[in-house]
């Protein structure tokens, strides 16, 4: 793993806004001391309900500073202004959730008891300091759905950021200092690759949770596997939106622009294949087109802008690639989008073959495939005929067809007749190459906690 350097580089201007030095290998440790010390020792002996009121304060100051919260990440990663009001304000109902649910998810849960005298419990507690490596995509929401489930548990944490967001690493690492977050609980790293492959492998370490890319989640996966240390990985998907039938074309359709074009496509759980019925299939590709062709990227911090630029020059390059590619191996390009800067009008391809990379990789922005299928089988055989496994969308107007195929579709989460239907109080998560693990709901509180039997035998 190469060394990681920190800098924000406007996406939609090209200029660099800032630099952050690599943290030194001495102020790592003293991140990890003070995890290991006063972070546990608080997680230890803090009632949970004082837990909960600090998340509590979390949401409030979030809540506070939304305006600036989000000016910070249209200038790291160029999501569209409202879109980043969006995203602070999806953090505040985390944070709101977590406290609301903390002691009754944390009470002692009794076992019943099949012979012998006495009784039994099983008691959550701290697993101990964990690790968080997140993404650029969603630069608050992610760390929302880390820490909030950690604080509930009495997780002392480590957060490394994208490199990418180092402002809004140190944002986030102020807000909770002024939340009343004590010293220990939350630790900002600027650090590299390797010293966070150091910081897995440190026995005062527990943990480690990752949203990335699959690359990043087996490098990860690797190191801890050796160590012998849990993962959390939430990583790629080519999320399958199936269309079977409809009394409303134009509202699926919207629907499926919605799911594709949040967040200028860069988004893991972003609906990208469109599998769709074959008495419907024309109609909604030609409806489908018409509709993405008004999306133009533009400045972000514009309220009325709806698509900005890809995230770097990077993720561009490779979108780029990505595209060339597909069209050199032989798919039929329904609309022909255009590199504008770092930013990309739609694109629609049809015609993708199994043995094209396009079948298997996932196109991180406004990139849409379709595909005509016949019955109900073949657009199950085709949805589930990719590495990946995180969300799913299902359009029927039959009832019992939309919980047959949820039940036969490969993947972590089936959202039947709607998108944007996430929620707090829901678990997040995928199968397959897609990752290990959940957050977010009452599930996401039992990845990193201490399930701890107390038998207690009496004559």
């Amino acid at each position: 793993m190469s060394d990681t350097i920190y800098a924000v580089t406007n996406p939609w201007t090209g200029e660099v806004i800032s630099r952050q030095p690599t943290d030194t290998d001495a102020a790592i440790e003293a991140a990890v001391s003070a995890a290991a010390g006063q972070g546990r020792a608080w997680g230890a002996s803090t009632p949970v309900q004082q837990r909960a009121d600090l998340l509590r304060q979390i949401a409030e100051v979030h809540a506070e500073r939304k305006e600036a919260l989000a000016a910070i990440i249209v200038e790291e990663m160029g999501k569209p202004i409202e879109q980043a009001r969006g995203e602070v304000d999806f953090c505040v109902d985390i944070y709101q959730y977590f406290a609301d649910v903390a002691a009754d998810a944390m009470a002692d849960e009794p076992l019943k008891l099949r012979g012998g005298n006495g009784n039994a419990v099983l008691r959550r507690s701290p697993l101990g300091t964990i690790l968080g490596i997140m993404p650029w995509n969603f630069p608050y929401y992610q760390v929302a759905r880390f820490a909030g489930a950690n604080l509930v548990i009495g997780n002392p944490m480590l957060l490394k950021h994208a490199p990418q967001c180092p402002q809004s690493a140190a944002a986030v690492a102020e807000l909770f200092r002024d939340a009343g977050v004590p010293t220990g609980v939350f630790g900002n790293l600027y650090a590299s690759n390797e010293q966070i492959a150091r910081l897995i492998a440190d026995p005062r370490v527990q943990g480690v949770s990752l949203t990335g890319s699959e690359r990043a989640g087996a490098a990860v996966a690797e190191v801890a596997g050796r160590h012998l240390k849990k993962v959390l990985l939430e990583l790629g998907g080519s999320d399958p939106f199936i269309v079977m039938s409809t009394d409303d074309l134009d509202q699926v359709v919207a629907s499926a622009v919605d799911a594709r074009m949040d967040n200028g496509g860069q988004s893991c759980n972003a609906a990208k294949r469109f599998i769709v019925i074959d008495d419907l299939y024309d109609a909604f590709v030609e409806r489908l087109v018409e509709a993405l062709k008004q999306y133009v990227p533009g400045d972000p911090s514009s309220a009325s802008t709806t698509l900005g630029p890809l995230s770097s020059v990077a993720a561009a390059d490779r979108l780029e690639d990505q595209l060339r590619r597909a069209k050199d191996q032989g798919a039929d390009v329904v609309l022909a989008g255009e590199r504008i800067g770092n930013g990309f009008t739609p694109t629609v391809l049809a015609g993708i073959r199994p043995d094209a990379d396009a079948y298997r990789e996932e196109f991180f922005g406004p990139v849409a495939s379709v595909y005509r299928v016949g019955t109900e089988s073949e657009a199950l055989e085709v949805a589930n005929d990719t590495p990946f496994g995180l969300g799913s969308f299902v359009f029927t107007t039959d009832p019992e067809q939309a919980i047959r195929m949820a039940d036969q579709i490969d993947a972590g989460m089936v959202y039947v007749n709607g998108v944007f239907a996430e929620g707090a109080e829901l678990p997040f998560g995928g199968v397959k190459r897609s990752g290990i693990g959940r957050e977010l709901g009452r599930v996401g509180l039992e990845e990193f906690v201490n399930k701890k039997l107390i038998r207690v035998v009496t004559d």
